[in-house]
């Protein structure tokens, strides 16, 4: 089961950090690469624990859905979501803040397993991994500059 762990110093207090991360029209902006925009559940404004937002995106060309819930919630240090319905077999989705002396410290944990059994292993390896890296990478990158924009 890959885990990707990404950590991203941004100049900005947690509460403005947490907030923009669990932002949907933030995460639409930040995944704009993908064309990924909320089509059911929570469509607009800030998640919430318990909450249910189904993503629509193009990855590796094909339109695909992805529904996923905020399973857990400590604001402003820590959420996590979790896949319900999607083409992963599995995922968990962990964002934690850090007050630093720079501002923030955001690390981003994603936990997933692959369908498809040794043929998702085998992707894993070949280019799921790196590809799920750099769209987590890309993400924090596009919310930092968010969040350092009125700094």
């Amino acid at each position: 089961m890959p885990k990707i762990v990404y950590k991203q110093i941004i100049n900005a207090p947690k509460e403005i950090c947490f907030d923009l991360a669990r932002n949907v029209e933030v995460h639409t902006k930040t995944t704009s690469h993908t064309n990924e925009k909320a089509v059911g559940g929570v469509t607009e404004g800030l998640l919430e624990e318990g909450d249910i937002v189904t993503w629509e995106a193009t990855h590796f060309r094909i339109r695909q859905r992805l529904t996923a819930k905020i399973i857990w919630m400590e604001r402003p240090n820590q959420f996590k979501d979790t896949m319900v319905k999607g083409a992963f077999h599995s995922f968990m989705h962990t964002h934690d803040f850090l007050e630093v002396p720079e501002g923030t410290l955001m690390i981003d944990t994603f936990d997933y397993k692959s369908p498809f059994g040794i043929l998702g292993k085998l992707a894993d390896k070949l280019f799921l991994e790196r590809y799920m890296k750099k769209f987590i990478i890309s993400r924090s990158m596009e919310l930092k500059k968010i969040a350092e924009k009125d700094r």
